[in-house]
């Protein structure tokens, strides 16, 4: 058990993940979580409204099913495989964000000072949490893909388009960490 629970590392992990991307594209699949949105909004009937969402969404039931074993296997994992709460994270780090006013960086995965309920329900933090996944969901579509589709497919499949992406995400997350962040906190 012991196996399951620890971090895998990169010589475990990598060849995994290429496994599932040379299966995927074996058989003629496109891996990404950002556009089963386009086929949620197709299942509730956005294609009524907008052309766009006027797609066979059956075609894509199996990225759908890929989503929910996702979520499944993290909420096994969170609950019941995960040996603690505790994020090893550098102390330098830790002590950056403490200088920011998240006082307790590491303690748990989703910080309190940004996570909990009592800050959802403040005004600063509703406005942060409603731009963040305006923003994040607008990226997404005008990149053609999130993060971790542009990143892992992409680039494994030599797409200029998901370099620029990636290079675009990574000064963004430059910009947002050195500069944005600390002026919110």
């Amino acid at each position: 058990m012991e196996f399951i629970t620890q971090p895998w590392a990169w010589y475990i992990a990598g060849p995994l993940i290429a496994l599932v991307m040379f299966l995927l594209y074996y058989f003629g699949e496109r891996f990404g979580v950002s556009s089963n949105l386009e086929t949620f909004c197709s299942i509730g009937g956005a294609g009524k409204f907008t052309d766009y969402f006027k797609i066979d969404w059956k075609q894509n039931s199996w990225n759908l099913i890929f989503v929910a074993g996702a979520i499944t296997g993290g909420f096994i994992a969170g609950h019941w495989l995960s040996p603690s709460d505790a994020v090893a994270l550098n102390p330098q780090t830790v002590q950056d964000l403490a200088d920011i006013g998240i006082k307790n960086a590491g303690a748990t995965y989703l910080p309190d000072e940004i996570f909990s309920v009592e800050t959802m329900l403040t005004l600063k933090g509703f406005v942060i949490l409603l731009l963040a996944g305006i923003m994040v969901g607008f990226g997404a579509r005008w990149a053609g893909g999130c993060t971790s589709g542009h990143a892992i497919v992409g680039l494994s499949n030599l797409e200029l388009p998901s370099l620029i992406s990636v290079i675009g995400f990574f000064i963004g997350g430059l910009v947002m960490t050195w500069f944005i962040l600390p002026l919110i906190f």
